[in-house]
C-alpha cells in the first residue's frame, strides 16, 4: 500500500482518509461494532488489516471502556467505532466514564447522510446534542474534505492538557464522497492552550510553605499518572521528606513499597492518611481534583491546613476547597522545579504517626480481612494472595463497588500504569471489556481483573471478544450473591432493608466452558493458594476464577457518607479512637 506521501495528491474515499489519518497518528488497534451508517469505514478496515488491529466487541459500550482500558495502561489515545443510532447511545456510558477519568479517547460515530438530518431517519440521533457536555469536544463531519483536519484536531485535543473523550459524527455522504488526502498533525490551535507557563513566583511561595510545615502532606491523584511525573514525585517527595497518600485512580504512580507512600484517601482509604488531612498544616494536593469521596464535607475537610494545589485544569482549582496558593501548571514541571526550590528535610515523627495508625489498621481491620482463622473465605483474602501470587507485578482492572474498593486496598504495586478502574461515573461492567483493552495493550503483563457477580453480568457478553482474540485476561470472581455494596449500606444505614439486592446466578462455571476459557471454583480456603498459581502459570491464557467468598463480607475502614475524614468506622459498630 502506498504511503501518506506517494499519496498525498490523490483522490479517495472519507473512509479511506479516516483510517490514513489514523495511521498517520500512530494508532494501531481499534476497538469497535460495525453497522449500516459507518460500513463504508468498516469496508475500508478490510484493505488497512496489515496496519491497524480491529477488535470486535460485543456491544458499543464494551468498545469505549476496551478504548479505556487500552489507554489507561499505554499512555496512547483509546479509538473506538461505532454506529449510528443504537450505536452512540451505547457508548454514552463509556465517554461520560473517559470524561470524568480524564481518559484520552477518539471514539468516531457514524451517522446518517447529511441530507437526511433533522429528518428522523433510520437510526438517526442527535449525536453533538448528547455527547457535547460529556467530551473535550465533539465535532459533525459532514464533507469528506473535512476528514483528516477533523481527526488531526481530535488527536490533539484528546491527549494534550487534561485528556479526554472527542467524539466525531461521521455522515454518511462524507465517508462515500472523495477528497484529496493531505494529513497535517495539529500542534497549536488558537484559544486552546493546553501546557500552561510556570509561575515561579507561586512554586516560590510554595516551597517556602513546605520548607517552614513541621507536618506536611501531598496528596496526589491520576495527574501524576498522565503527565508522567512518577519520578519527579519520588524525588520530591524524598528530597523534602514529606509523606504521601493517593487517590484511587493515582494508585501504582508510587510503588507501595515506597517508604513516604501512606496508602489510599478516601471512603474506604485508610485509616492514616484520613486522619492525617485534618492534622497536616500545609498540604500539597498534585493532579486531583478534590472528588466528594475524598473530602467528604468539605467544610470540615483539611481546615486546619494551608493548600497548594497544582493541577493542569485551571477550572479545578479553588472549585471545591479554599487553597492558599493555586499552581496551573503540568504536575512534572511543577514537581521538577518544586523540588530544586526545597530545602532537603526529613519529618520522621509526624512520619511515624501515619505508621502508629497503619499498625491499627492491620490489627483492627485488615487481619480479619486477609487472613480470617474461621469462616468462608473473604474478599481481602482473595485479593492479597493474587497480589502476593503476581509479586505485585500484575495490572489490577476492577469493576465497581466492593471487588474495586478491596482490590485498592489489598493489592500493591511495583509499577506505574497497573490500575484501571472506573473512578468519578462508578460504571458497574466497565471491568471485563477495560480488562480486554489492558491486555491487548500490553500482552505480556499478567491482567488480573476483580469483579463481583454483579458487575461481571452487566457486560459479560464481552467474554466473546476474550474468546475471538484469545486475550489472557485473568477474570477473578468474587461471588457473594449480592450486589455488595448496595447490600452493604442497606445494612449499615437503611436498617437491613435488603431491596433488590439478592442476586440468583447462573453457573459462572458452564459460562466460562461455553466460551471456551479455563476455569476453576473455589469454596475451600486450603484450595485458593493452588487455584491462584493455576491460573497465573500462562500469562497468555484467559482463565475465570470464582471464589465463592463470605456473602455478608464488608468493606472497611469506612468513612459513612456525611461524615468527614476523621470520623472511621472499623466495622459495623466501632469508630477509630487514635
Amino acid at each position: 500500500m502506498a504511503d501518506n506521501q506517494q499519496t498525498a495528491k490523490a483522490e479517495m474515499t472519507g473512509g479511506e482518509i479516516l483510517l490514513r489519518s489514523l495511521v498517520a497518528e500512530g494508532v494501531k488497534t481499534v476497538f469497535g461494532y460495525p453497522g449500516g451508517a459507518i460500513m463504508p469505514v468498516y469496508d475500508k478496515i478490510y484493505d488497512f488489516k496489515d496496519q491497524i488491529r480491529h477488535i470486535l466487541v460485543r456491544h458499543e459500550q464494551g468498545a469505549v471502556h476496551a478504548a479505556q482500558g487500552f489507554a489507561r495502561v499505554s499512555g496512547q489515545t483509546g479509538v473506538a467505532i461505532v454506529t449510528s443510532g443504537p450505536g452512540a447511545t451505547n457508548a454514552i456510558t463509556g465517554i461520560a466514564d473517559a470524561m470524568l477519568d480524564s481518559t484520552p479517547l477518539v471514539v468516531i460515530s457514524g451517522q446518517v447522510g447529511a441530507s437526511l438530518l433533522g429528518t428522523d431517519a433510520f437510526q438517526e440521533t442527535d449525536v453533538l446534542g448528547m455527547t457535547l457536555p460529556i467530551t473535550k469536544w465533539s465535532y459533525q463531519i459532514r464533507r469528506a474534505e473535512d476528514v483528516a483536519w477533523a481527526v488531526a484536531r481530535a488527536f490533539y485535543i484528546a491527549h494534550t492538557g487534561r485528556p479526554g473523550p472527542v467524539v466525531l459524527d461521521f455522515a454518511k455522504n462524507a465517508q462515500v464522497g472523495k477528497a484529496t488526502f493531505n494529513y497535517k498533525p495539529v500542534r497549536f490551535i488558537r484559544s486552546y492552550l493546553p501546557m500552561p507557563d510556570l509561575d515561579d513566583d507561586k512554586l516560590r511561595r510554595a516551597a517556602a510553605l513546605l520548607n517552614n510545615a513541621k507536618r506536611p502532606l501531598v496528596v496526589y491523584g491520576q495527574g501524576i499518572i498522565l503527565s508522567r511525573a512518577e519520578a519527579e514525585l519520588a524525588a520530591f517527595i524524598d528530597k523534602a521528606g514529606i509523606p504521601a497518600a493517593s487517590t484511587l485512580l493515582g494508585l501504582s504512580a508510587l510503588p507501595s513499597d515506597n517508604p513516604h507512600y501512606k496508602g489510599m484517601l478516601g471512603m474506604h482509604g485508610n485509616i492514616g492518611p484520613n486522619i492525617k488531612t485534618n492534622e497536616c498544616d500545609v498540604m500539597i494536593a498534585v493532579g486531583m481534583r478534590f472528588d466528594d469521596r475524598v473530602t467528604g464535607p468539605v467544610e470540615t475537610y483539611a481546615r486546619q491546613a494551608k493548600i497548594i494545589h497544582i493541577d493542569i485544569d485551571k477550572a479545578e482549582i479553588g472549585k471545591i476547597v479554599p487553597v492558599e496558593i493555586g499552581i496551573h501548571a503540568d504536575a512534572r514541571q511543577a514537581l521538577a522545579r518544586l523540588t530544586e526550590l526545597v530545602n532537603p528535610a526529613r519529618h520522621d515523627a509526624w512520619e511515624a504517626e501515619f505508621d502508629k495508625c497503619n499498625k491499627d489498621e492491620i490489627e483492627l481491620v485488615s487481619k480479619g480481612e486477609t487472613n480470617p482463622e474461621t469462616g468462608h473465605i473473604t474478599m481481602g483474602e482473595v485479593i492479597s494472595t493474587v497480589a502476593r501470587e503476581a509479586k505485585s507485578e500484575a495490572i489490577v482492572v476492577t469493576d465497581v463497588g466492593q471487588n474495586q474498593m478491596m482490590s485498592a486496598r489489598y493489592s500493591t504495586f511495583a509499577k506505574t500504569r497497573s490500575v484501571v478502574t472506573s473512578g468519578g461515573l462508578g460504571t458497574m461492567g466497565f471491568g471485563l471489556p477495560a480488562a480486554v483493552g489492558a491486555k491487548i495493550a500490553c500482552p505480556k503483563r499478567q491482567v488480573c481483573f476483580f469483579t463481583g457477580d454483579g458487575g461481571l453480568q452487566m457486560t459479560e457478553q464481552e467474554l466473546g471478544t476474550i474468546m475471538q482474540e484469545g486475550a489472557g485476561v485473568k477474570i477473578i470472581l468474587l461471588n457473594n450473591n449480592w450486589l455488595g455494596n448496595v447490600r452493604q449500606w442497606q445494612e449499615l444505614f437503611f436498617g437491613a432493608r435488603y431491596s433488590f439486592t439478592r442476586l440468583v446466578n447462573p453457573d459462572f462455571m458452564k459460562l466460562a466452558e461455553a466460551y471456551g476459557i479455563a476455569h476453576r471454583r473455589v469454596e475451600k480456603r486450603e484450595d485458593l493458594g493452588e487455584a491462584v498459581r493455576d491460573m497465573l502459570k500462562n500469562v497468555d491464557e484467559p482463565y475465570l476464577l470464582e471464589v465463592h467468598v463470605e456473602e455478608m463480607d464488608n468493606v472497611f475502614p469506612m468513612i459513612p457518607p456525611g461524615k468527614g475524614v476523621s470520623e472511621i468506622m472499623l466495622n459495623e459498630k466501632d469508630w477509630y479512637k487514635a
